[in-house]
């Protein structure tokens, strides 16, 4: 009998609970959860300079255990091939759109401090035409991610993955739940 991952990667579109998840399974599993965002954003919404991020993620995921939450592309190499296991979240994206806009509207309200540093401008997002509206991003990357993900799943530097897909709400639920209760699932359950 194997172990449970104890190195893995909760990964899918914005705003789809890559975070809230990883959270719960890091609790449950008692490892240190790492959030992609925090060691990529400044303040003033300024992005971490690419050797730095590189080096900041290679240290968080240097460690025998931990529940990474991001998509980033430039350290995809870093962490997934660490990696033991991929969540991924595929949830429909009616779902997704409605937690960003609900998500960001309740950030901006309550000026929710993110990673210690920003603070959400609701009117960015709405403004579509603009690569800085995660409404934009959404609609960007969210179908071609799922292709991505599909592809480099199946390349064999991926192989050594287990792969988790929730493709809704209530899946993702009852998984945690399972995990919680002491039992994490295999790509296979």
């Amino acid at each position: 009998m194997s172990l449970p991952p104890r190195r893995i990667v909760v990964i899918g579109p914005t705003s789809s609970g890559k975070s809230t998840l990883a959270t719960r399974l890091a609790r449950a599993l008692g490892l240190p959860y790492v959030e992609l965002d925090a060691l990529h954003w400044r303040e003033g919404w300024t992005e971490a300079p690419l050797d730095e991020f590189r080096e900041a993620v290679g240290r968080a995921t240097d460690g025998d255990g931990w529940v990474v939450a991001g998509n980033y592309r430039t350290v995809r190499d870093i962490v997934w091939l660490r990696a033991q296991l991929v969540v991924w979240l595929d949830l429909p994206l009616l779902v997704v759109l409605w937690r960003l806009i609900t998500r960001s509207v309740r950030r901006w309200w309550t000026q929710e401090l993110l990673w210690g540093k920003n603070r959400e401008t609701l009117w960015v997002h709405f403004k579509l035409w603009s690569e800085e509206s995660l409404i934009y991003w959404l609609f960007a990357t969210y179908w071609r991610q799922k292709r991505e993900y599909k592809e480099i799943l199946a390349t064999p530097e991926m192989l050594h993955l287990k792969v988790v897909k929730l493709t809704s709400v209530g899946e993702v639920g009852n998984w945690i739940e399972t995990v919680e209760r002491g039992r994490i699932l295999s790509a296979a359950e």
